[in-house]
């Protein structure tokens, strides 16, 4: 398939992308097993209540996939394709659309043989719950390290809550790690354990549930949250307020203000860098310092103007949509503090950012809902396109069962300086893989699979060195593995046991997972909230 047209002044990009008449499967995953108590039935996905899309082009989300029309137009082929791709067709309204790229590559693969790691022991205070639920955990009466086989680790805690809530569940999003503390979010609840051994430290009632976390930090180990400004389900999400999570306290807080008459909250979502903060939503986005709540700048009223910030690194990135007969797409730098920008990088027509993987370097993954195409692009530190990427595999940006369509919502990617690590899709039953693409000329460098029926994701990188999980499966724990900067055999610094466990492990809805300080924290995004004990957060080591 030939390449997007190019926009005026920018270089031409390498080929590799196709064309995948019709969307694959929905969400894919492991089935929940096992009669285990925490190992509920995920609560089915609510597809959020969108209203109707307002007249004019504007008002479009910049990032957003539009469902292709039937029949849609198709581009003529290239001699030679590797990356095929899909556009969304899983909502009829613009902010419900997803996109996914299937590339032609196989999912079988060989288990790699991880090498043992002798120096992941976590820092901090021995003292660690046995596993047997005690110890102020809230977990069953029951050994969660019963079954553990020679050569694997423990668990070191789970956490359970026991919530009566609507009949859609209860949302649990947010997970973050500070020096000692994890701090996990559930409904209008913020509360802080200890890593070492799970003992509450602190908590943190607001007025009403949250309705928008970021996963970052600032150094100092602050946050903000969005959460709505009453009970009722048509409450706006407009409230932003601060967290100190090392202290365990309530900062600032305010409303955020309407930047104009068609400025509506809604598919609110947070970017975070240094000390400033963004509440993005569907047409509009304001941004304030973290420290004292000030507010710093807020998208334009015309022109070509972000809907939405992507940020990271201190660095800080706008999605526009400009004011033109084509509802054409702007890529925009912006100064965290003022969110002026020195320039500007349009997209073709028809062509929205469906994800944006890193903003420092700056790589961005496109779609096409009409053509049906999916491009992933680097940028330079000036705007200007580097490579395309293009390489053999199936690349998912998808959620899962889970909607997030926010620009680096749960896109399973992760980058460092000079590489982007992506997960291909992972079918039930068959392996996965994860790809290393060189970001200076856009071709895979190396593969990591993840072992026959196993699925593998990356967690974090840096320096080279990428960190990534290997799912559990019900019989089966998961690990932490450490690949090298030349792909070659992993380093296990984390296997979980089997057993009692294991079930438990393989089994969190959409999970948000991290790797501290030799531990791993996993967590589930949303309770049943059937009054009865549910799996919360699970944490792993030495």
């Amino acid at each position: 398939m030939t390449e997007p047209p190019q926009p005026p002044n920018q270089p031409p990009t390498p080929s590799g992308y196709g064309h995948l008449p019709g969307p694959p499967p929905q969400a894919y995953g492991y089935p929940q097993q096992g009669e285990n108590p925490y190992a509920q039935q995920p609560a089915p996905a609510q597809q959020p209540p969108y209203p109707q899309q307002p007249p004019t082009v504007a008002a479009y989300p910049a990032h957003g996939l539009q469902p292709p029309p039937p029949g849609g137009p198709g581009m003529p082929p290239k001699k030679k394709t590797t990356l095929l791709v899909a556009a969304a067709v899983a909502s009829a309204l613009v902010l419900g659309g997803v996109g996914w790229a299937v590339l032609a590559g196989g999912d079988d693969a060989k288990e790699p043989v991880a090498q043992e790691s002798g120096d992941a022991k976590p820092s901090g205070s021995p003292s660690v719950d046995k596993g047997d639920g005690n110890g102020d955990g809230g977990a069953a009466q029951t050994d969660l390290n019963a079954g553990r086989k020679q050569g694997e680790d423990k668990v070191l805690w789970l956490k359970t809550a026991k919530i009566d809530g609507p009949g859609a569940g209860v949302e649990s999003k947010g997970q973050w790690i500070v020096a000692d503390t994890v701090a996990k979010a559930v409904g209008n609840t913020i509360k802080g354990y200890a890593v070492t051994d799970g003992k509450e430290k602190w908590a943190i009632t607001l007025p009403a549930d949250l309705c928008a976390t970021t996963p970052r930090t600032t150094e100092d180990g602050k946050t903000v949250v969005l959460h709505k400004n009453g009970p009722s389900e048509t409450a706006d999400c407009n409230q932003i307020r601060m967290i100190d999570l090392k202290a365990g306290k309530e900062g600032w807080s305010k409303e955020v203000t309407k930047e104009s008459d068609f400025d509506m909250f809604l598919d609110p979502n947070l970017a975070l860098t240094g000390d400033t903060v963004t509440v993005n939503r569907l047409t509009r986005a304001t941004a304030f310092r973290i420290s004292t709540g000030d507010k710093l700048f807020a998208s334009p009223a015309e022109g070509c103007v972000p809907g939405a910030y992507a940020a990271g690194s201190g660095k800080m990135i706008g999605i526009a949509t400009c004011y033109d007969k084509d509802g054409t797409v702007e890529v925009q730098d912006a100064d965290p503090v003022t969110g002026k920008k020195t320039w500007t990088y349009r997209l073709p027509k028809g062509w929205k950012v469906n994800r944006v993987y890193s903003v420092d370097p700056i790589v961005l993954d496109l779609g096409n809902a009409e053509s049906k195409e999916r491009s992933i692009i680097v940028l330079g530190s000036d705007g200007k396109q580097r490579a395309t990427l293009s390489g053999e595999g199936k690349f998912p940006t998808e959620c899962g069962m889970s909607f997030d369509d926010s620009l680096q919502g749960c896109a399973n990617a992760v980058a460092d300086a000079g590489t982007l690590y992506l997960p291909t899709k992972a079918d039930i039953g068959k392996a996965n893989e994860i790809v290393a693409f060189d970001l200076a000329t856009g071709k895979a460098k190396w593969r990591v699979p993840a072992g026959e029926g196993r699925t593998i994701e990356p967690v974090k990188a840096a320096n080279g060195t990428l960190i990534a999980y290997r799912k559990a499966e019900n019989a089966q724990g998961g690990e932490v593995l450490s690949v090298p900067a030349d792909g070659s055999t992993p380093t296990a610094l984390l296997r979980h046991p089997s057993g009692a466990a294991a079930p438990i492990e393989s089994s969190f809805y959409t999970p948000q997972v991290d790797y501290v300080d030799g531990r791993f924290f996993i967590s589930t995004s949303r309770l049943n909230a059937k009054d009865s004990d549910e799996k919360l957060l699970m944490v792993f080591g030495k």
